[in-house]
Formats: structure tokens, sequence, C-alpha cells
């Protein structure tokens, strides 16, 4: 396969996992939301538009690879695919107890994620046999250094919604809104724009804490259900998340692929297609958002 094919089917399959759970930008969605979000109705709102947009990637990458005459491999056997499974069978329980345990309310997401770290390290030592003691301290060095990150954004995006509140930010852009348009289906066409703009600037954890007090509210204004604004809020930002010139994980994907952004920026479109028609689906259908969510009330 071609360097920038494989960057581009890589890169832009990442975002599957901002929507599927354990979806940590949902959670930061949540709190930024003041806490008033059920994190598991997030994480359950995003799987079928996660599954979704994966199938649309799929195709995608189907049709450019026929395209380009890559050649293709006999299929492995079903005892070959089977085995496979059986290896990824333990790492892929924790997504199970984490969505579980937290969608059945059996525990928190805080408690989630102490089981699922505990269980996590049970699994590489005892069954992957591949952390050492070395590797050990670096993990919990990053994990300390990434979680007060994480805090510090918290704390100064709790201050950033308190000043958004106080200053009536979201009532007048509401009035702005109303000014080019009081429908919701052109309202939340202008705040996609809006969100894939700034999805190409800035990083996405801080996107979500800067934006959702902000957005949200209009959203809500215009009869949109928080949860599945949460799913469009995370969808736009992880295309941002592929677009240049910010692009984190396009351009992790470039230089583990030894090619430029440009490069792979000039056959992207296709794949930007593919998430683009998703995410109108998801924005103007809720049921793909919503319809999950409510089977397990």
């Amino acid at each position: 396969y071609g360097a920038d094919y494989a960057v581009n089917v890589t890169s832009m399959a990442a975002l599957i996992a901002l929507l599927l759970p354990p979806s940590h930008n949902m959670i930061i969605y949540s709190i930024s939301a003041g806490g008033k979000i059920s994190i598991a109705d997030l994480f359950t709102a995003g799987i079928i538009p996660g599954l979704l947009l994966a199938l649309a990637l799929m195709i995608t990458a189907y049709f450019v690879a026929r395209s380009r005459g890559y050649p293709t491999e006999p299929f492995p056997g079903f005892a070959a695919v089977a085995h496979l499974f059986a290896i990824a069978v333990p790492g892929l329980l924790l997504i199970a107890i984490i969505f579980g345990g937290v969608r059945s309310g059996v525990f928190t997401a805080t408690e989630s994620s102490c089981i699922a770290v505990i269980y996590a390290l049970l699994v590489t030592v005892l069954v992957y046999r591949q952390m050492t003691w070395e590797g050990f301290v670096q993990a919990t060095h990053g994990a300390v250094r990434t979680t007060a990150m994480v805090l510090l954004i918290i704390g100064m995006a709790a201050a950033f919604s308190w000043l958004m509140a106080f200053l009536k930010v979201p009532a007048a852009l509401i009035a702005s809104m109303n000014a080019i348009s009081e429908d919701p289906l052109v309202v939340l066409l202008l705040l996609n724009l809006l969100m894939l703009f700034l999805g190409t600037f800035m990083d996405m954890g801080p996107t979500i804490i800067i934006c959702t007090p902000i957005f949200l509210p209009v959203a809500q204004a215009y009869g949109v259900d928080p949860v599945h604004f949460g799913v469009i809020m995370i969808l736009n930002f992880g295309i941002g998340l592929n677009t240049p010139p910010v692009g984190a994980v396009q351009f992790v994907a470039c230089a583990v692929g030894k090619i430029s952004v440009w490069e792979a920026m000039r056959s992207i479109w296709p794949f930007y297609g593919a998430g683009l028609v998703v995410l109108g689906l998801v924005t103007y259908i809720p049921a793909i958002s919503l319809w999950l969510p409510s089977v397990f009330k």
C-alpha cells in the first residue's frame, strides 16, 4: 500500500475511538457541561455513530484501494480469525468492564476507571507478559502528568464557564443565531461549520472545555438534546484532529509514515467525505445517537 493511503486510513480510523466507549472526551464534555449529562448515556450514544463511521471508512478504503489497484490476499479462514480474537479477548474485556459497569449503575465512571486500571495492569503482567518494572514506572509517571494537566484544564474551564455565563455570551450567541435564522436545521449547520473551523486550530480537549458552555446552551435553546449534541461536538472536533494547521493525529501519523503532511492531504479527501457524510447523518437524524440510550432507560 502507498504510504499516504496507510496514513490516511490509520489517522481517520482513530476518530472511531473518540465515539466508542470508554471515550475520555465524552467525560470531558460531561464535566464541561457542569456534570449534568449522564456519562453512561454519552457512552451509549456514541456506539451507533462510531460503528456507522467505521462502516463508512471501510467502504471508502475499499474503493480507494480498488481504484489504485492494490493487491489482495486470500481470506485466512475463520480459524485464524478466531485465534486472533481469542488473543484480543482479555484486552477487549476492559471495554466491557467500563461500559457495562457504568451503564448498569454498578459503579460510577470514576470507580470504573480505578477497576479498569487494576484489570489492565493484571492482564498486561499476567496474560500478555509485556510490563516490566521500568515500564510500570514510566506508565505511572505519564498517567500522573496527564491527569494533572487535565485537572488543571478542567479547573480553568470552570472559571471560564462562570465568566461566559456572567457575561451572557450564550444569550448573545443565541440572539445572533436568531438574526440569521430560527430554523434549528440551519442553526445546527452553522454550529457544525463553526466547530469544524475551531477544530482545525485547537487541540480537542481544551476545545471541548471552552466551547461546551458556549455552544450547548445555544443548541438546547433550539431543542437539541445535550447527549445528541455531545456526539455532534465530538465528531466535529475529531475531524479537526486530522486537519492542519494543528491536526495532531495527522501530524503524528505522517511522522510515523515518514511522509509530509502535504502528501497525505492530497489523498485524504475521500475519507473526509466519509466523515462529513456521517456527521450530517448524526446531526440531522437524532435517533442515530439517542435510540440506544433510550433502550437502556
